[in-house]
């Protein structure tokens, strides 16, 4: 029967309500619901994976973006993989919608894509360079008249932290922590690396960064391709998946970023090898010069001083998921900051 839902025990896992389920098998179709699987491997939205009756799908429960967003970048997933793309196309509503609001919460479903996460270690120098040519085959994408996506007019404007305003911002999580009555072993770790933070701030707050422009080619990137959000099997991405932070971005900013996410390690080295073959791939579709890739992988080093994303989510949310993103993204930041030459050649090398 259309509506049938799964155990109770597996529907109590990862919280949704068992009304909500019920509406959602009726509202895209979906049958009996046979099994109900929460995915808690992400950060931000809640995910389950759906076996039906008419097939396997990944639900996921819309807290991160408003919906009016997530309906844009669904319909933009549908367009990018009817032009051949490894991107999974939303499943439609009964009312032809890709998001269904019920119970006071907002649902889209996806066909289940097959594949595994590999880190970006895991890939060899060939991978690195197909992951590469994918970005820019995806920003082309993004930019042709078929995504349905507003032109892009105009230079950006980048927002550009202060000297003053980072060492403020490390100042306020130390107060913070000293006020503890029992400081914990991150709280230790945290005080230690703003120390460390602030002093490299200092000593290298007149390379600030212009904010007068950016340099480069601009226009919408994915925004968040990390290895969650990427499939592969045999060698192959097999979907990219994730698209709420679609925007309007320098490419450089979108090239520099996936290879810090993709190729650093845990202990804080950069795989240069690995950049330089994602970055030969990506220039070999999008025409990006030295000078532009320069200037973002100097910007990019610029936010890593200046941006505490991690604490604010440590101190005022009380989220500790990413707690061991600060601990990696500082050993990052120290080996970046004493090679800075060796990072900038890894992204100048041309197909």
């Amino acid at each position: 029967m259309t509506g049938q839902t799964a155990d109770t025990q597996a529907l109590d896992e990862g919280g949704i309500p068992r009304g909500d389920l019920a509406r959602l098998a009726e509202a895209f179709e979906l049958g009996k619901i046979v099994r109900v699987m929460f995915l808690p491997a992400g950060m931000m939205n809640r995910n389950w994976q759906l076996e039906t009756s008419r097939g396997v799908f990944a639900l996921k429960q819309i807290i991160d973006v408003p919906v009016s967003q997530a309906r844009r970048s669904l319909r933009v997933q549908g367009a990018l993989a009817a032009g051949g793309l490894p991107v999974c196309a939303p499943r439609f509503t009964t009312c032809g919608q890709a998001v269904a609001e019920i119970g006071g919460h907002a649902y889209c479903l996806l066909p289940w894509a097959g594949g595994e996460h590999r880190t970006g270690l895991d890939l060899g120098p060939g991978e690195a360079g197909a992951l590469g040519v994918l970005v820019g085959r995806i920003h082309r994408a993004l930019a042709s008249p078929a995504a349905g996506l507003e032109p892009v007019t105009g230079a950006l404007r980048p927002k550009v932290c202060t000297p003053a305003d980072g060492l403020a911002e490390a100042d306020r999580f130390l107060a913070i922590i000293a006020d503890r009555t029992e400081p914990d072993a991150f709280d230790t770790v945290a005080a230690e690396a703003l120390e460390r933070r602030k002093a490299l701030i200092a000593a290298h707050g007149d390379q600030r960064p212009s904010d007068e422009g950016v340099w480069g080619p601009v226009g919408w990137t994915h925004g968040d391709v990390q290895p969650l959000n990427l499939l592969w099997e045999n060698g192959v991405v097999t979907a990219v998946l994730d698209w709420d932070r679609l925007r309007i971005r320098p490419y450089g900013e979108e090239v520099v970023r996936t290879a810090r996410v993709q190729f650093a390690a845990d202990d804080g080295r950069w795989d240069l090898k690995r950049v330089e073959a994602f970055t030969v791939g990506y220039r070999s579709v999008i025409p990006i010069s030295d000078t532009d890739l320069v200037d973002a992988v100097e910007r990019q080093c610029w936010d890593c001083m200046t941006e505490f994303w991690q604490l604010k989510r440590h101190y005022a949310k009380h989220d500790h998921s990413s707690d061991h993103l600060w601990s990696s993204g500082e050993r990052l930041l120290h080996w970046w900051n004493a090679r800075r030459d060796q990072v900038r050649a890894a992204f100048m090398k041309n197909p």
